[in-house]
């Protein structure tokens, strides 16, 4: 190949060649409306972030209002930083165990194994 020539490379295929985009259905609803404490099932994430472990719990489905001073008074009993991002609560440190507690006394629920 010479030096002043460029390659003229096409790959793929236009959707006009009679091509089109398969969408199946979802299999699961995933719906965003808001639920009573009682009808959430929540599950526990572990992650490391900086080296440093942050607990997840979630997804709520509850008012972000609703969402906030729960989270503040987790934090509270806690004695711990967190944060509520997307329908998650997030708790700086490993705290599965003492979370359970709480969540469950204020009637919230798990799913199996979790």
């Amino acid at each position: 190949m010479s030096r002043g020539k460029k390659l003229n490379l096409f790959i793929g295929a236009d959707i006009e060649d009679g091509w089109a985009k398969v969408e199946t259905p979802r299999k699961s609803v995933i719906s965003d409306e808001i639920l009573e404490p009682s009808k959430h099932f929540l599950f526990f994430k572990k992650e490391k972030r900086l080296g440093k472990t942050v607990t997840l719990v979630g997804k709520f489905h509850t008012p972000p209002n609703d969402s906030e001073t729960l989270l503040k008074t987790l934090k509270k009993k806690l004695g711990c930083g967190g944060t509520f991002k997307d329908g998650w609560m997030e708790f700086q440190g490993e705290l599965r165990d003492k979370l359970r507690e709480l969540l469950i006394s204020e009637s919230f629920r798990f799913k199996n194994g979790h």
